[in-house]
């Protein structure tokens, strides 16, 4: 095996009480938070979370609720464990730290010629994080999740310590975690299944629709594309409602990429992995700037801006994956109130529940600000990984937003009714009667917690809040 060796271990920091929240900025708490920079350390620190308050590990806080915080207890910051440990060219496969994040994980394989089979919609989420939320991409319906290509985890459990699990080694343990919201232990390490990069570049197909019947239509066509996403304007009246630009690319051979690059005179990549922002939303940017009609007025301009039929524009990676991470602390712009960035799961043959979630919405003239809609695969991975095969709908919401709350109510019933779910990763108010119901398999993914951690030390606030662990307070 080829592998790179990286440089030990820097000193140990220390802990401070702290005030975290998630991406939306509305469920804040205050805990002890330590970062260890050593994965040795994470033993020590978990023995202190003994002593009261239990413990969660957090990478970057870009779950949006409040998986990665424990209110009174103990939280570790594991984004200084973030060596990529070796690459194996041949057998493409990777090892690397649970703090490495999706950036620096893609820069190293580049220089491989690799990549990670599976992206979120930010460059800047954790190894660990990626594991816990089992995060998905624009080629779920192809690819399936980031689970589906994890092969082994070094997870310290309070049971038994440092455990490295596999399908093969203690496989329930392994795909619970996988998608476990950080509740089976604390992750420190992951080997990972990696992939041929053949060039930084995709050639995008774009389509607008003029409504959400076409919309729907359109992406329930048999999809022979490997990345797919639609951008919704929900804000748009009547029967407008829903029109979308729907984006379809595949990846560039390399023999087409190199004239078109410096043609586009594109930043090249992987540097473009690791630039700033463009542009970072200053703090204490008032919520009046980001109204309806401001944002209705945007999307009729992007909507009218995209062609209405295009084929095969050449793109730069990084850009299609991780559009807004152009800019920075983008979460400001919903002011100190903060967002909810609402996710739901549908499965196929329920399309109908799908379009009364669209018409509650509608009706009830929830603010949606940004939506995206797109296809999954089959599920896999634990029992509380999100993604089922059918469709899925992420949505930006104002957290002050009159009438909010009780309109996710009547959305968790519709889609709870429907066999669906919503994203734990990405909560912070659903009702805890519901969890059971959106999540089947809730039982077994407690017995598998109770041989890992009996005495219930790992929690969090959203494991207490929506009851995920019985008894643990």
């Amino acid at each position: 095996m080829s592998t790179i060796e990286l440089s030990p271990p820097a000193a140990r920091a220390g802990g401070a009480e702290r005030s975290l929240c998630g991406w939306g900025r509305t469920a804040f708490s205050r805990a002890r938070v330590h970062t260890p920079d050593d994965p040795d350390r994470v033993a020590e620190l978990i023995g202190e979370g003994r002593c009261g308050g239990g413990v969660i590990a957090r990478g970057a806080g870009r779950s949006y609720g409040d998986a990665a915080q424990n209110g009174g207890g103990v939280v570790l910051d594991m984004t200084a464990c973030d060596k990529v440990l070796w690459i194996d060219r041949e057998q493409r496969l990777a090892r690397a730290q649970a703090g490495a994040t999706i950036a620096q994980l893609m820069a190293r394989l580049s220089a491989h010629g690799l990549s990670l089979p599976v992206v979120p919609g930010t460059r800047h989420v954790t190894l660990a994080g990626a594991i816990a939320s089992d995060i998905h991409g624009k080629n779920h319906h192809r690819d399936g999740g980031f689970a589906r290509h994890v092969r082994s985890l070094a997870l310290y459990t309070p049971a038994a310590g440092v455990v490295e699990v596999s399908e093969r080694d203690d496989a329930d343990l392994f795909y619970a975690t996988l998608g476990g919201m950080g509740l089976t232990g604390v992750v420190l390490e992951a080997t990972l299944g990696v992939e041929e990069l053949a060039c930084p570049w995709v050639a995008a197909d774009s389509d607008r629709t003029d409504g959400l019947a076409g919309t729907l239509q359109l992406l329930g066509e048999p999809e022979r594309h490997r990345y797919s996403v639609a951008w919704l304007d929900m804000l748009a009246p009547g029967t407008r409602m829903g029109r979308a630009v729907v984006s379809r690319a595949e990846p560039l051979p390399a023999s087409a990429a190199p004239q078109r690059a410096r043609a586009r005179g594109a930043r090249p990549y992987p540097g473009a992995l690791s630039a700033p922002a463009r542009w970072e939303v200053p703090r204490g940017w008032p919520a009046a700037a980001l109204r309806r009609e401001t944002v209705r007025a945007f999307n009729e301009l992007r909507w009218r801006s995209s062609p209405r039929h295009e084929l095969e524009r050449p793109q730069p990676l990084d850009s299609f994956f991780f559009p807004l991470d152009v800019v920075g602390c983008w979460n400001r712009l919903y002011g100190p109130a903060g967002l909810i960035q609402y996710q739901l799961a549908i499965p196929d043959g329920h399309e109908q529940a799908l379009e009364e979630c669209f018409a509650v919405m509608s009706a009830r003239r929830l603010p949606v600000y940004l939506a995206v809609l797109k296809r999954f695969g089959p599920e896999f991975g634990g029992p509380l990984s999100f993604p089922l095969r059918g469709w899925t709908l992420a949505a930006d919401i104002p957290a002050a937003a009159p009438g909010v709350g009780e309109t996710l109510d009547r959305l968790d019933e519709v889609v709870a009714g429907a066999g669906g779910r919503i994203y734990l990763s990405k909560d912070s108010r659903l009702r805890p009667e519901l969890l059971g119901v959106m999540y089947p398999r809730l039982g077994r993914f407690r017995e598998i917690c109770e041989g890992a951690d009996p005495d219930g030390l790992m929690r969090s606030d959203l494991a207490r809040r929506v009851g995920i662990r019985e008894g643990a307070r």
